[in-house]
């Protein structure tokens, strides 16, 4: 009607949506950054007359989308800024030119993900039929797992209105300032329900024991999460079979079944199974199991460590002689120089990339349960030492989108903490878990793994290099303040609900401790594809590359530049398609000139930062992390055997829980290449940087999918 204010717009679908003025104030915000204008004050204004004029022109009619958008360009030239509008003309290009993209390989987003988001959400998130027609939007998904997430609250209080705190973690999610890990994404307010990423489960020292762990294992795998073992238990190679009078074959060939059985399982239908794989460094069939992934054939669903002690270390340092113990009859079957054995296992982490460590006394001691026993396995990535039986969900922090006008917005960041452990723990409580001794296990310590990502970009947005102190201040700074806050939210929740079941006799059990509903509150996990979906680094990862080429589908590649780099490239005059080229080219900013030298300290990648940074950072974060840290400290091709020596010695120096390493090339299958020859010789030499379509950083050799 003739007289009324315009409050409503049509968007290109033709669907009607509240006409939003600050959606308008942003746009504008970012064309004057884009042009070297940091003014919210000048987007304030040009906003208000841009509504002003719309206001006059649609006074009781619904304008669309792109008569919002020809006002804003006419706006900006008429008041003086014309290259604010060429800059707006050129981000509207861009948006329809990913939407023309988007639409081509069959991609509806409703939500302005990332191109790469919008296709890793068809492959692996969105609900499908049985003939595989999508169901739902992105926003359909985040409000699916918004809504049978918030219901839970009725267990607790029948009385509550549970939309006020739907509309919130649906805020959250879509926003991109938390996401949960992907099965609750996958699987959340559907049939099958299962919500947990993470599991351990026990192998014990009989035929049957160990195909019940192989059938809950395949259980585990189908519903959407990752296994992890420790084989420690089972007699070596060579022992005798009493029931027999045969010969046993040992941890490791038990492992090739686990392996083949998972090869054959697909998760839920979306993704293959990931496993750990654990044997303490006192096992007799040591060796063998060091050496197991040598042909990077074997084992190739595996992630495999070595558990080893304190009292190994001091052996290791003191060249002395450790015993091999034949688990079956607890007596000594041997022994080995322990620096010999922590050679063999350094040299087979240069060669391979595996297998990495686990520092069992380190996690032990801060184990919030020792009453129900020791941690012995974790997570197929590591972050999560679990007692036998346990599963854990998990949920990360985008930590970018905490740090605005470069500082950290500490306001936004504690709601966040306090809805993300609300919801985590909600998760506990709607998990339907695939096996009764999981559940019991799960519910009986209600531990959840809220993490971080996002983290390299947040030190970008503050100006700060990754490889620097105040880089290693500012991890500690943001994890102190999630620690805390998750705290005082379980403590809340205690408060409401009820302390963990297994809360006596617990490390929490203790006069002036404080009653909490959740055994372990923080983790660190590697993020993988919700980063991607965040459109933020992963974990607490340096940036891998800061252009390159992303193989997004068969045939099909894309170009991507870190949007923080595109922005400051723009900012100070040096951006242009034949540099980005360039950086794309040699997978770095050292030695390009025209870069200021400011810009290239802070944009470091991977292969900028010297390996005792990583280790230190994921020691900064393990200080305020009651889980684990996982990080694969990346090294150069042309690194040592002495660099892979000295990260393993600094990680156990430094309290760190576990450690992985990963020398460039030296699997011959990657998900990352640096321009140039690829490891594997029969490929073709690229010449850019180029990246799986899962990418997100972190590990090379794709062995981290979560």
């Amino acid at each position: 009607m003739k007289g009324t204010k315009v409050t409503q717009i049509r968007k290109r679908d033709g669907s009607i949506v509240p006409f939003k003025h600050k959606k308008i104030k942003d746009a504008i915000y970012k064309a004057l950054v884009a042009t070297g204008t940091d003014s919210k004050e000048a987007a304030a204004e040009l906003g208000r007359r841009v509504v002003q004029t719309v206001k006059a022109r649609f006074t009781g009619e619904i304008p669309a989308v792109e008569d919002i958008q020809d006002i804003v360009e006419e706006v900006l030239m008429s008041q003086g800024y014309p290259a604010v509008a060429k800059a707006y003309i050129l981000y509207r290009k861009q948006r329809t030119d990913a939407r023309e993209f988007k639409k081509r390989i069959g991609v509806s987003d409703d939500l302005k993900l990332s191109v790469n988001a919008a296709k890793v959400l068809e492959n692996r998130y969105l609900l499908k039929d049985e003939s595989g027609r999508i169901l739902e939007t992105p926003s359909q998904l985040f409000r699916r797992v918004a809504r049978a997430t918030a219901s839970v609250e009725k267990k607790f209080d029948s009385e509550t209105d549970v939309k006020i705190l739907e509309e919130d973690f649906y805020q959250i999610m879509s926003d991109l300032e938390f996401l949960p890990n992907s099965p609750t994404l996958m699987n959340a307010g559907t049939r099958l329900g299962q919500l947990s990423a993470c599991f351990v489960l026990p192998v014990e020292d009989s035929i049957i024991d160990i195909f019940e762990a192989l059938k809950d294992m395949a259980l585990i795998h189908q519903s959407g999460g990752g296994t992890g073992f420790s084989f420690s238990h089972l007699r070596p190679k060579g022992d005798v079979v009493r029931s027999t009078k045969g010969i046993a074959s040992g941890p490791v060939s038990f492992m090739r079944i686990f392996d083949t059985a998972t090869e054959v399982i697909k998760q839920g239908g979306r993704r293959r199974g990931a496993n750990m794989g654990i044997l303490r460094s006192q096992h007799p069939d040591i060796m063998q199991f060091i050496f197991s992934k040598s042909d990077e054939m074997s084992l190739s669903n595996f992630n495999i460590s070595v558990a080893v002690t304190d009292q190994f270390m001091e052996a290791v340092s003191e060249g002395k002689k450790q015993p091999l113990i034949n688990p079956r009859t607890g007596k000594e079957a041997g022994s080995v120089r322990g620096d010999e054995l922590f050679d063999a296992i350094v040299n087979q982490a240069w060669r391979t990339g595996e297998p990495g460590i686990i520092f069992l006394d380190q996690m032990n001691r801060h184990n919030p349960t020792p009453q129900l026993g020791a941690f012995e396995a974790t997570n197929p990535c590591g972050e999560l030492p679990l007692l036998p039986w346990e599963s854990c969900n998990l949920g990360s922090i985008n930590l970018s989108r905490m740090v605005s006008d470069g500082k950290i917005d500490w306001k936004k960041l504690a709601r966040v903490v306090k809805l993300a452990v609300r919801f985590l723990d909600n998760i506990v409580e709607a998990n339907k878990l695939p096996i009764p001794a999981v559940e019991k296990a799960t519910r009986g310590n209600r531990k959840i793994g809220l993490g971080v990502m996002g983290f390299a970009d947040a030190l970008i947005k503050l100006g700060i290099p990754y490889d620097s102190e105040k880089a290693l201040e500012t991890a500690e700074s943001f994890m102190a303040f999630i620690y805390s806050k998750a705290r005082r939210a379980s403590k809340q929740l205690a408060a409401e609900r009820g302390t963990f079941p297994n809360f006596s006799g617990s490390i929490y059990d203790k006069r002036g401790k404080p009653k909490l509903r959740n055994a372990t509150l923080l983790s660190i996990a590697p993020t993988g594809t919700i980063s991607i979906l965040a459109d933020c680094s992963s974990g607490i990862e340096p940036t891998f590359a800061l252009t390159f080429v992303r193989n997004v589908m068969e045939g099909m590649q894309l170009l991507e530049i870190n949007p923080l780099f595109e922005r400051v490239a723009h900012e100070r005059g040096f951006f242009s398609k034949e540099l980005m080229e360039k950086v794309a080219s040699q997978g770095t900013l050292k030695g390009i000139s025209e870069i200021p030298e400011d810009v290239r300290r802070v944009f470091v990648t991977d292969w900028d930062i010297d390996p005792q940074w990583h280790i230190r950072m994921q020691a900064s974060f393990q200080k305020y992390v009651d889980n684990s840290v996982s990080k694969t400290i990346n090294l150069p091709a042309k690194a040592t055997v002495e660099d892979v020596r000295k990260a393993y010695l600094l990680a156990h120096k430094l309290g760190c829980k576990g450690i992985t390493v990963y020398r460039y090339g030296s699997k011959k299958q990657q998900v990352f290449y640096i321009a140039g020859r690829p490891p594997d010789e029969a490929a073709e030499p690229s010449h850019y940087t180029t990246v799986h379509s899962e990418y997100a950083g972190g590990c090379f050799h794709g062995s981290c999918p979560y």
